[in-house]
């Protein structure tokens, strides 16, 4: 068995490698930081191959599949994403377009690259990483929150064609709430609900995937939320979420 992980780096990225490799996974990790990449290669019990890629530039998902093609690869966990925060007229449009293309454009490419060869083998399995934001309008994350929408949307669009087609390959969605990760100091902001563990976020999820749950949102609150974002008015929905955004300390981004 083995699995991509993009954005492996840290995080959720990183908890989700461990886990996988003490349960006998060989793994080809990505990320920026080729440092942290070898130590990973060295500490691990499995196989692991590292590929440095920075997926802001879309030219790399094409080029991270080539340099794939010759693995045979059972699953692919689109991790790698990071958020911009403020007003949208404030904000970079540099950061932006760089967001945009890490959590959409790479994420959309390397999906379809990936499910057109699982299919033809009839075996594989995507797991998405978006989140509970993919259910809402986002104000002072706007482009964050549009993006995981997207991440959203197209993982059950494929989910359900791929139940028409009656096969074998898999796709999950992953939507939790804030997790104690690097993207708060990416952001550039604390975040004023206590985040959840990464290491407890990558067990769930990994194991509701091997479930089968093609949703999966952690914890009630996170349930509660989504379930209100689609009954209540969307008026009401974007100013509940722009207090929460108030509510978290301006930083510095990194």
């Amino acid at each position: 068995m083995k699995a991509l992980i993009t954005g492996a780096t840290s995080g959720l990225g990183m908890e989700m490698a461990k886990i996988l490799s003490k349960q006998g996974w060989e793994l080809i990790l990505t990320g920026r930081n080729t440092e942290v990449l070898k130590h990973m290669q060295k500490t691990f019990k499995t196989k692991v191959y590292i590929i440095t890629c920075d997926l802001s530039n879309p030219e790399n998902a094409y080029k991270l599949y080539k340099k794939c093609e010759n693995h045979s690869i059972d699953l692919l966990i689109n991790n790698a994403g990071f958020g911009v925060f403020g007003y949208f007229n404030e904000t970079s449009l540099k950061s932006e377009i760089e967001m945009i293309n890490l959590n959409i454009t790479s994420l959309h490419i390397l999906t379809k690259l990936f499910l057109r060869k699982f299919l033809s083998n009839n075996n594989g399995r995507i797991i998405n990483i978006a989140s509970s934001a993919g259910f809402m309008t986002g104000p002072k994350l706007s482009g964050y929150y549009a993006s995981k929408n997207y991440v959203v949307r197209l993982s059950l669009a494929i989910a359900e064609e791929l139940k028409h087609k009656k096969t074998k390959v898999k796709i999950n969605v992953f939507c939790p709430g804030p997790i104690d990760t690097n993207f708060n100091n990416r952001a550039g902001v604390k975040f004023s609900i206590k985040p959840k563990s990464a290491e407890h976020m990558a067990s769930y999820v990994l194991e509701k995937a091997f479930k089968n749950k093609t949703l999966i949102i952690p914890t009630f609150i996170m349930r509660a939320g989504v379930y209100a974002s689609k009954v209540l008015p969307e008026s009401l929905v974007s100013s509940v979420v722009f207090r929460i955004q108030n509510n978290k300390t301006k930083g510095k981004n990194k």
